[in-house]
Parts: C-alpha cells; sequence; structure tokens
C-alpha cells in the first residue's frame, strides 16, 4: 500500500502522518509511506486544502487532521479495497 501525506511540513501535516504510521502500525499493513511537501505535485492530485491522505493515488481525506480511529476506518477500507483487486 503505497500513502501519501501531503503539506508543506506544518505541525498538521507532521500529525496526520504520525497518526497514519501509528494506525498502519497497529494495524500490521505493508506499507510505502511518503510525506509530499512540493505543491505542484500536491495540487496533481487536485489537493487545495492540507494535510491530505492519498492512498494508492486516491485522496481520502483533505484539510483535516483525523483521529487515529477514522484514520484506522480509512486504511482498513483501503486495504480491503487492495486485497479484492487481486
Amino acid at each position: 500500500m503505497k500513502i501519501e501525506v501531503l503539506g508543506p511540513g506544518c505541525p498538521k501535516c507532521r500529525a496526520l502522518a504520525a497518526g497514519v504510521k501509528a494506525a498502519a502500525d497497529r494495524l500490521g499493513l505493508e506499507y510505502e509511506l511518503n510525506k509530499v511537501t512540493n505543491i505542484m505535485e500536491i495540487t496533481k492530485h487536485g489537493v487545495m486544502v492540507t494535510p491530505a491522505l492519498v492512498i494508492d493515488g486516491e485522496v481520502k481525506l483533505s484539510g483535516k487532521v483525523a483521529s487515529e480511529a477514522e484514520l484506522t476506518t480509512i486504511l482498513t477500507a483501503a486495504q480491503s479495497k487492495e486485497g479484492g483487486s487481486q
């Protein structure tokens, strides 16, 4: 699973990245986490408000720091979708 946190590196962006990492680790997922700070790359995803969460190329969240429970739900759904397409 490829996870991207989009944002300029602000405290909210760092908090989202930490929350995603914690939730993914707790779920035992295999993932690659990247932080995207380049504004041109961020806008390529159609994101206008950061922080944003992108999983496997699909924007899942934008403009807020989700709770770990919300992130767990998002990651579980993405994992199920990923597993179903194999």
